[in-house]
């Protein structure tokens, strides 16, 4: 037997594979990159109320991640990695956010194309993310608006609590969902001062136009 030509050959297989996996995992790492930069751009316009320019953003998103996970497809070990699951994460939470925001359905984890670890976590992210588009509401004095905003935060924490599942399979949501408990909670915090505040200074001014 040709010992030396025998490995030289398995070798030369086992190098194909390996370039390839190497190749498609460049493209995949790119691809998510510009999926998470286009989703926290998204995410951003959503705040600043440009909903067009938001979904323009997101779709740009959902493309590269398309990209990344087809240059993946032909190597499983590959499609769990964290580069991956982080983007994912990041495309259901710009989808999630400007769903909330906007009142419109919540997408799935089929119709984004994400895994159902990723999803929870974006939900998770998403929910957090509603504090800003809370406070900003509130510095505007739309109580009602700031009102159903925690209530929306409250359900998505209500429905990730009783996601009990081990690290390995839901891709770390007990930290994320610990991460928006304590957000909810400030949150819930900076809307009870406003609404005590503005019952006082509604108190006061019917206390003066009595005087008056």
């Amino acid at each position: 037997m040709d010992r030396s030509g025998e490995l030289a050959a398995l070798g030369h297989d086992v190098r194909s594979e390996l370039d390839a996996a190497n190749a498609a995992r460049e493209i995949a790492l790119a691809a998510c990159r510009r999926t998470i930069r286009a989703c926290g751009s998204s995410i951003r316009a959503v705040h600043l109320l440009r909903p067009e320019e938001a979904l323009r953003l997101a779709d740009e998103a959902g493309g590269a991640l398309r990209e990344a996970q087809e240059a993946l497809a032909p190597f499983p070990s590959l499609v769990g990695s964290g580069p991956l699951h982080d983007a994912a994460k990041e495309y259901a939470e710009a989808r999630l956010t400007a769903a909330m925001v906007g009142d419109d359905p919540l997408p799935s984890a089929v119709d984004l194309g994400v895994s159902p670890a990723a999803w929870l976590n974006g939900l998770a992210e998403a929910a957090s993310e509603l504090r800003r588009h809370l406070l900003d509401r509130l510095r505007q004095g739309d109580l009602s608006r700031s009102e159903t905003l925690l209530a929306t935060m409250d359900e998505a924490y209500g429905l990730l609590v009783t996601m009990d599942y081990p690290d390995a399979v839901s891709g770390g949501l007990r930290r994320t969902t610990d991460a928006l408990r304590a957000v909810l909670e400030r949150t819930r915090g900076d809307l009870t001062t406003t609404f005590l505040q503005a019952r006082l200074q509604n108190a006061l001014d019917q206390a003066s136009t009595a005087l008056d």
